[in-house]
C-alpha cells in the first residue's frame, strides 16, 4: 500500500508516536489534516523530530487551530469553519495520514473522521493502548469503521504486553495484529526506529 490512515481508540494513547515510527519505516510523507492545540507546536513538529523527516516530507495541515480540544469545538472557538472539501488527500506517496483522537471525533456539522476515512478509501490502522478498557474501545472502533465501509488494515498496540486483551481484540474483532510498540523510556528517532523494527514486520505494510 502507498498510503495509510492512522486512527486511535482514544486520545493520548501513542497514536502520534506510532505514526512517526511508521512514517520513518516507510520513508513516507506525513500529513495531519487538522491540528487542534498549538501550544507545543502540534503533532507535526513532534513527528518530524521522531521520524527525522526532511522538510519536503512534511505536508502542512489544512487547518491549524489554537484551542486544544475536539476539532469541531476548536474550530468554533477559533471562529473557523472546517470545510471537508479542503481535506482532500495530498498527492505525495508513500503517505501516512494521522487523524485526531478517535475514529468518531467530529470535524464539524455531521461529519466525523470515520466519514472522511470512508471517503478517502485508504486502509486504516487502528492504534490501541493495552491498558484496562482497551477491549471495549477497540471493538467499538472497529465496528464504527466497518459500518462505514472503511478498510481496516490491522491493529497496532501501544504499551506493556497484555496478551489476553490483545488476542481477544484480534479474535473478536477479526482484525490482524500488526504488533505492539512498547513504552520507550528515552524516546528519540533512533530508539523509536529500533523499537518499531523489533516489534513490527515491515512487510505487513508494503
Amino acid at each position: 500500500m502507498s498510503a495509510y490512515v492512522v486512527t486511535g481508540t482514544d486520545t493520548e494513547i501513542g497514536k502520534t508516536v506510532f505514526s512517526a515510527a511508521l512514517t520513518q519505516a516507510l520513508g513516507a510523507h506525513y500529513w495531519k489534516p487538522v491540528q487542534a492545540g498549538l501550544d507545543e507546536g502540534g503533532d507535526l513538529s513532534r513527528v518530524a523530530e521522531l521520524a527525522s523527516l526532511e522538510p519536503e516530507r512534511i505536508i502542512a495541515e489544512a487547518y491549524r487551530l489554537k484551542t486544544p480540544c475536539s476539532p469541531h469545538l476548536a474550530a468554533e472557538i477559533d471562529g473557523v469553519t472546517i470545510e471537508p472539501d479542503r481535506l482532500t488527500l495530498p498527492p505525495q506517496r508513500p503517505l501516512v495520514v494521522e487523524g485526531a483522537g478517535g475514529a468518531l471525533v467530529p470535524l464539524g456539522g455531521d461529519v466525523l473522521y470515520a466519514d472522511l476515512f470512508a471517503q478517502w478509501d485508504l486502509p486504516v490502522i487502528v492504534v490501541a493502548r493495552t491498558a484496562l478498557g482497551t477491549i471495549n474501545h477497540s471493538l467499538l472502533t472497529l465496528e464504527a469503521l466497518r459500518a462505514r465501509g472503511v478498510k481496516v488494515h490491522g491493529i497496532a498496540f501501544v504499551g506493556d504486553p497484555v496478551e489476553d486483551s490483545e488476542a481477544t481484540i484480534c479474535r473478536l474483532g477479526n482484525v490482524r495484529r500488526l504488533g505492539r510498540l512498547p513504552l520507550i523510556p528515552q524516546l528519540d528517532a533512533a530508539s523509536l526506529a529500533d523499537a518499531f523494527a523489533a516489534n513490527f514486520d515491515l512487510s505487513d505494510f508494503i
